[in-house]
């Protein structure tokens, strides 16, 4: 497999206290990679770095073999990258359809206008119907976002990010403040995403983690403590020491 994204001896710091300390990191073509590791464990720092909302102080990040370390994340974004976020961020007044709609039509270029013609922006409308239905959305299409529940808004913020038409998508903690039968809906949606879209998610549910990811990275103290499938992750007793015994009694 090829590797979409990587990162070599990635870094940050605040002073001497180190969030991220020298992490080489691939995510293959078409992956389902699960991010996990105790609370302040580096998690959230990483993805930033990955999608330049902060900059490293150390170290490379690639995309398709590119160099994007000090690449703005907007162009990261025009590229093929895109993440969601532990806390929603959507347009309160926007209607589904609108929100998905909007994002189309930003990642075409294209400046959109209550006031435009509708038959300027067909190619994006469909599109994002298209995404809406895709993640089961289509009866909530004219809510506005505001009203919706908050597994809904969850599963709308991904939409929003597929409208970018990426080939990485980063999730950060997706079921985050969902009820268990929600959040499995959530993952059941992700799992019918074509396989041309690679997804790193940071999820603290074993669960999910153990039937979603195909491949899982622990980190500790800004540190790779281990990487492979979710059945040696499983048996890795250092990994059971430092996260998973935690993690069964949270």
């Amino acid at each position: 497999m090829t590797a979409v994204l990587r990162t070599e001896k990635l870094s940050r710091s605040w002073g001497a206290l180190a969030a991220v300390r020298e992490v080489s990191f691939a995510l293959e073509a078409g992956a389902r990679h699960a991010l996990i590791g105790p609370n302040g464990a580096g998690k959230t720092t990483l993805v930033n770095l990955l999608t330049g909302a902060l900059s490293p102080s150390g170290g490379e990040v690639f995309l398709d073999g590119d160099r994007i370390t000090r690449v703005p994340q907007h162009v990261r974004v025009r590229r093929g990258m895109a993440r969601t976020f532990q806390i929603t961020a959507l347009f309160p007044n926007l209607t589904v359809l609108e929100t998905v709609l909007l994002a189309a039509c930003e990642q075409g270029g294209l400046c959109w206008s209550w006031l435009s013609p509708v038959a300027r922006h067909a190619r994006e409308i469909a599109e994002a119907r298209r995404i809406v239905r895709e993640l089961h959305l289509e009866d909530e299409m004219d809510v506005r976002t505001r009203i919706l529940p908050y597994g809904k808004q969850r599963l709308l913020e991904i939409a929003v990010a597929l409208a970018s038409r990426p080939r990485v998508l980063l999730l950060d903690e997706p079921a985050a403040g969902i009820p268990k039968s929600e959040s499995a809906e959530i993952f059941e949606v992700l799992a019918r995403l074509p396989k041309d879209v690679a997804i790193l998610f940071i999820e603290h549910d074993m669960d999910l983690v153990f039937r979603f990811a195909d491949r899982v990275t622990v980190l500790a103290a800004g540190s790779m403590l281990a990487e492979g499938t979710p059945a040696e992750i499983a048996a890795n007793a250092r990994v059971r020491e430092v996260y998973l015994g935690e993690a069964a009694h949270a």
